[in-house]
């Protein structure tokens, strides 16, 4: 029934198609939302996958660093070890490319990019073997290549692909160590330092290969030619004739277009966080294209041909800034030509923060990487083929930012457009992605920590519905935990079906053996005190289902805990002394020991937005929650060893030292090594010195509990008096753990207030409907887009406050903003007279009076116009000035 009404809509969508013809595609233009998506795990808990070949059966087999060559069986669903390689396993270095031959099915060769253990000189070595039979026969390697490298940091590359013609493609890193150089360009040429701190002797060396993408023919006897229209021809003093880019600092992924040879590849750039004089630009990521060969630029330029400067770190003299259109390598660590061919400048590039022309890459850590470009017609005619929608776009990823893009390039192959892929989805550092045979995009992620054996790392399988999608479900309990007999009332919301003519089913299990129920919203009673899995099954018309549980456990409540804050709950309007008292109560333990109540106030210097309040079991741990924003655990953890040292290692070896707390936060932002090994640490100067303490607090609390207590009183008076800075807030927590009852073990009860500063930037709002973020000569507001736009913030409270001024900007517009209680017709707390922009220029202040509330509240901000809104006539919206 479903599928022939599915036809009937295509029919009536899109005349002339036929519903009898298998490739109907719905969304050859159209495109497609996220939820005709489903990413499928094949495999998890892997150890630092690399890259990933999915075979024509629709095996994959995929390589970890440590040197193990891997086997997903489609068929069984089984993963297997099916080889295993000896590799030097310090760094960067280890088993870190892999590729099957063109001829696969007829010639079973793959090839890797590893460090050999016990070899001298120090060489990365690219080799092919014989697989055959589902096992890889170590005795068959053809060492195709060997390349000197200096064992003792960084950037190893290593990705191989393949083009249509059969000409192989390895990128390889510029092995140097970026730390000692702050960051900027290593270009230090002292006579008397490590090798490893000049990248004018690999990346800016046109007779050396690495800091570059080679390209190369294999040959059947393990040899290899040199093709035409490499960067440099054969025979040509100082220059190697493999190289077909050259001055790349550590491109880590590349993918080619099998249709036209364009080379892609994502470059892990510098960390240096700000523009220095004298220097040069902050660090880039980039996303680069190389329809021809050419020098892309490092280490004398990064992003879009930002110059450094010729720096002699012996004199500490900035000499001359280099010249894109003639670079010139003078190093006397360079043995090959001086004059280099003109740097050609990134194709998209972002730093740590914000980009200015990408905004919509975020900020934040980054290590970029290139994917696949999707051509349809290259695939079968599966049910889980990408639609048309893609074709010709790039994917482009990010290993610590977790997002996918899609890249829609010119005729002339540069940058046009992006847009997110799967934007709710989750991605745990992706490492490689290829789109297999049957037209689905398999997807390798490393997981959270680097050089880990993480447990949300696998291998997936995103695969596209152009018809029947399978349903979602959603489950919702109104309590998980308490005493017994607990009663639990159960919910569906949430849980639903993307093809609009089905009808759910529901099946719950509640996990105490008692029967069955069909129902979308039951009720349960548990009478044993106990651990349950509580499931729901839904199923639509089509026969497919999915399911969520959850754990209720019986037999302990969960304690109370209340915060009487005699004061606004939400803001705070001038220095004042607020009286407030903790109140805790638990079922099962009686009378609470008042020194087992954990209480604090923490005033939090900027950053609002960072700290969300609410949490009901756990309390907010702000160093934590920056550690975690600034992706640190990316190299650390609390407990488990990765990268760097654990975070309570950190915490154990510096307790009680006085000056701990000031040295660690030097060493976060500058950066260093030497302490915990030769792994060196970059700076993080990007980020606030406060922030950085807040971190470095967390840190030392781990084995020291009582350090930076304050022992404040459960009942007391609280003086506030930082209140001169807008973005600062007062985090207010509360916590209890109790005994533990009946078996179950111990809860944790915990309350928050987040006071913040009475003066709100509307961009802090939580919710916008056809209201936009913008900026303009760096000043950031709300830009209404349309009539009946609004934007809204969550729990206020409203108690107390009589007035608001607004500091608007009604651009070529009359309008009226009216600030609404509950919806954006709810309640009308209070509104402004009409306003026009008049003879007043810029933004201006407009009070207005409101009504007398209380309780927690959301406000809305709702502009009513008398005339169009567009790009010529705005109105905008800067800060609100709440008043008592």
């Amino acid at each position: 029934m479903k599928k022939a009404v599915w036809a009937a809509m295509l029919l009536t969508g899109l005349a002339g198609w036929s519903c009898t013809e298998k490739d109907v595609d719905p969304f050859a233009t159209i495109k497609p939302d996220e939820s005709r998506f489903t990413k499928v795990s094949l495999v998890e808990k892997l150890n630092e996958p690399m890259e990933l070949e999915v075979l024509d059966n629709g095996n994959v087999l995929f390589i970890e660093r440590a040197g193990k060559l891997k086997m997903y069986d489609a068929s069984t669903g089984e993963t297997s070890v099916v080889g295993e390689l000896d590799v030097f396993l310090e760094h960067e270095d280890g088993l870190d490319g892999f590729a099957i031959d063109p001829n696969f099915n007829e010639n079973h060769w793959v090839y890797f990019y590893y460090a050999p253990v016990n070899y001298s000189p120090d060489v990365n070595r690219l080799s092919r073997f014989d697989f055959k039979d589902n096992h890889l026969d170590l005795s068959s390697e053809k060492i195709i290549l060997e390349i000197p490298v200096f064992r003792g940091c960084c950037h190893t590359g290593g990705s191989i692909e393949f083009d249509a013609n059969g000409l192989l493609y390895l990128s390889t890193g510029d092995d140097t160590t970026p730390f000692d150089s702050q960051n900027f360009n290593p270009i230090d040429e002292r006579p008397d330092r490590p090798a490893n701190v000049d990248a004018q002797r690999s990346s800016g060396n046109a007779n050396d290969l690495r800091g570059a993408i080679i390209r190369i023919k294999p040959e059947a006897d393990g040899t290899y030619s040199i093709p035409e229209g490499n960067l440099f021809p054969p025979g040509t003093e100082g220059t190697r004739p493999e190289i077909y880019v050259m001055g790349n600092r550590n491109p880590f992924r590349i993918s080619l277009d099998q249709h036209n040879g364009n080379l892609y590849w994502g470059e892990v750039g510098p960390d240096g966080s700000q523009d220095k004089v004298g220097r040069g630009p902050r660090g880039y990521d980039e996303i680069n294209v190389a329809t021809e060969p050419g020098f892309f630029g490092w280490p004398y330029f990064v992003g879009n041909n930002y110059a450094y400067w010729k720096y002699d770190f012996e004199k500490k003299d900035s000499l001359f800034r280099f010249d894109p259109a003639a670079p010139l390598n003078t190093s006397p660590n360079n043995t090959g030509i001086q004059n280099l061919p003109p740097a050609q400048p990134a194709m998209i590039y972002y730093p740590y923060n914000e980009s200015e022309e990408f905004p919509m890459l975020g900020s934040g850590g980054r290590n970029a990487m290139a994917g696949p470009v999707y051509y349809r017609e290259d695939f079968d005619k599966t049910d889980v083929r990408f639609p048309g929608y893609y074709n010709e776009k790039l994917f482009i990823y990010d290993w610590m930012r977790n997002w996918i893009f899609t890249v829609s390039l010119t005729e002339n192959f540069e940058y046009d457009s992006m847009e997110r892929f799967m934007p709710s989805t989750v991605f745990e550092k992706p490492m490689d992605m290829q789109f297999g045979k049957d037209g689905a995009l398999y997807v390798l992620e490393y997981g959270t920590f680097w050089r880990s054996q993480n447990d949300n790392s696998g291998l997936y399988k995103i695969e596209f519905a152009a018809g029947n999608r399978k349903p979602v479900a959603k489950l919702k309990a109104n309590h998980t935990t308490g005493g017994a007999p607990l009663t639990v009332d159960f919910s569906s919301e949430g849980s639903l079906d993307f093809d609009p003519e089905d009808q759910l089913t529901y099946s719950w299990d509640f996990g105490d053996g008692s029967a069955k129920d069909s129902s979308p919203n039951p009720s349960h009673t548990y009478q044993t005190p106990g651990t349950y899995q509580a499931t729901l099954i839904v199923k639509d018309l089509e026969g497919e289902e999915a399911s969520a549980s959850i754990e209720v456990r019986v037999g302990n409540e969960r304690p109370q805990v209340e915060i009487d804050w005699n004061g606004n709950k939400s803001f705070y309007f001038g220095p004042e002394t607020v009286d407030y008292e903790v109140k805790v109560t638990d079922q099962e333990d009686g009378e609470i020991d008042s020194n087992a109540i954990q209480f604090s106030i923490d005033y939090i210097a900027g950053g609002f937005d960072v700290i969300e309040a609410g949490h009901q079991e756990e309390q907010v741990s702000i160093g934590e929650n920056f550690i975690t924003q600034s992706g640190c655990k990316a190299c650390h953890d609390v407990e488990n060893k990765s990268v760097g040292p654990t975070f309570r290692n950190v915490s154990s070896k510096y307790k009680g030292q006085s000056d701990s707390r000031t040295y660690l936060i030097n060493k976060i932002r500058n950066g260093g090594n030497g302490v915990w090994g030769e792994q060196a640490m970059p700076g993080h100067l990007h980020l606030p010195q406060d922030q950085v303490g807040e971190m470095v607090d967390f840190i030392l609390s781990l084995e020291d509990p009582d350090y930076g207590n304050e022992n404040l009183p459960l009942k007391g008076a609280f003086e506030i008096n930082q209140t001169e800075n807008p973005e600062g807030y007062y985090l207010v927590q509360a916590a209890y753990s109790d005994k533990g009852a009946n078996g179950i073990a111990s809860l944790k009860g915990s309350s928050q207030l987040l006071i913040r500063n009475s003066l709100v930037s509307a961009l802090t709002a939580n919710e916008f409907e056809n209201t936009a973020k913008a900026n303009i000569d760096g000043v950031y507001f709300i830009r209404f887009t349309s009539k009946n736009s609004w934007f809204a913030f969550d729990n206020w409270d409203v108690s107390g406050i009589r007035s608001a001024e607004l500091l608007v900007n009604p651009a070529g517009i009359k309008g009226i903003l009216e600030i609404r209680l509950d919806s954006p017709d709810g309640e009308l707390w209070g509104s402004t007279e009409l306003l026009s922009q008049g003879d007043k220029k810029g933004y201006f202040p407009v009070k207005v009076s409101l009504k007398e509330q209380s309780g927690i509240r959301k406000v809305f901000f709702v502009l009513r116009s008398e005339s169009d809104v567009n790009i010529w006539n705005t109105f905008n919206l800067d800060t609100i000035q709440l008043s008592r």
